[in-house]
């Protein structure tokens, strides 16, 4: 195997600024606290915080892929791991073992960063999630097989489970319960993480469609479902999935998360901003402010420390002209070493 660690050279440059802390935040407690322009080539995917190793992953694509990874709470480099393509990453705090979503799954230790091996999976792997219960690694896929189960002890292939549509993001009760957003079937499907098998679908009944982001209060049985057509959040239980409400979010949503500490859901979006919803009970919640984040900042994660969502984005060219005519312009081209990660809080 060749080798694929390499410390980041110190001298990248590193911009913190806080002009942004005060724009786009009127009417709730969250700002942009920080941002750092790391730069760095190639194109991005999600942003995971390992808040026990107080590390920040962030996949980066294009000719170079690779997982860079940063401190967690000064956003300095601490590393890269070369990949063959990359994703995203969870890290296992117990085992100190982490877990690329790349095809094949590269298994590293988190301390060094240095690989332990490679695991060969079907499907494409994509999204990931890390269930501290049962200490197994969930790989998403957006082709059969669906969602891939790894035992993070020692990288084993445990089993798959096949939900019947296209995965974006999951969510785990700790208590055996799994929930995946079905992107293309407008649904929510429920797993028995002790069979590794579908329980049911919970359907978004024409409240949302094209879900990209989940996330759960676990102690009070609430799905947050971030979706796409139209831009809602919806709001269901989640013993039984009776929809309680469905609530405004910007544009192109493509990650959620929970704070239990605070009481509030969120949505990352690449129209730049960030939703944020309060959960005054299990049947009250409201949108209790939009945060103007950086276009682009589309994938999100949460430092539980520090209650600070962290946000990964860049500046882009002009669009290029439609393929054909009457088509949509393709996005612009990255500018160069403009990448930048985000942390909002109060």
């Amino acid at each position: 195997m060749r080798a694929i660690y390499a410390v980041l050279a110190a001298g990248v440059a590193m911009v913190i600024s806080l002009g942004l802390a005060q724009q786009g935040s009127a009417g709730g407690p969250y700002r942009v606290v920080k941002m750092a322009k790391v730069g760095g080539a190639g194109g991005y995917d999600y942003v995971y915080a390992d808040v026990d190793g107080r590390r920040l992953y962030i996949a980066r694509t294009g000719p170079m892929p690779r997982m860079t990874v940063f401190n967690l709470d000064t956003f300095e480099p601490v590393g890269e791991i070369p990949t063959t393509n990359s994703h995203g990453a969870v890290v296992d705090s117990k085992s100190n073992h982490g877990f690329i979503s790349s095809k094949p799954i590269l298994m590293f230790d988190s301390k060094t960063l240095m690989p332990i091996k490679t695991i060969e999976v079907q499907g494409n792997p994509d999204g990931m999630l890390f269930d501290p219960a049962d200490q197994r690694v969930y790989v998403l896929s957006h082709i059969a097989p669906h969602v891939t189960v790894i035992d993070a002890k020692d990288g084993a292939v445990v089993g798959t489970i096949d939900i019947g549509g296209m995965p974006e993001q999951a969510a785990s009760d700790g208590r055996g319960h799994m929930y995946v957003d079905v992107e293309d079937k407008a649904n929510i499907a429920v797993i028995d993480t002790k069979t590794l098998a579908v329980t049911t679908h919970y359907d978004l009944a024409g409240k949302g469609a094209t879900c990209a982001g989940l996330a759960l209060d676990a102690k009070n049985h609430i799905l947050f479902s971030a979706c796409r057509n139209p831009a809602n959040m919806v709001i269901l239980n989640a013993e039984d999935g009776k929809i309680i409400t469905a609530l405004p979010i910007g544009n192109g949503t493509d990650g959620a998360g929970f704070n239990p500490r605070t009481m509030e859901a969120f949505s990352s979006q690449g129209d730049g901003t960030l939703t944020i919803v309060k959960e005054n009970s299990p049947t009250n919640f409201v949108v209790e402010q939009t945060v103007q984040t950086m276009m682009g900042a589309r994938t999100s994660t949460l430092d539980t420390k520090t209650n600070r969502i962290i946000l990964i984005a860049a500046e882009f060219g002009p669009p290029t002209p439609p393929k054909q005519p009457g088509g949509r312009a393709g996005r612009g081209q990255i500018v160069p070493d403009s990448f930048t990660i985000l942390a909002v809080g109060r």
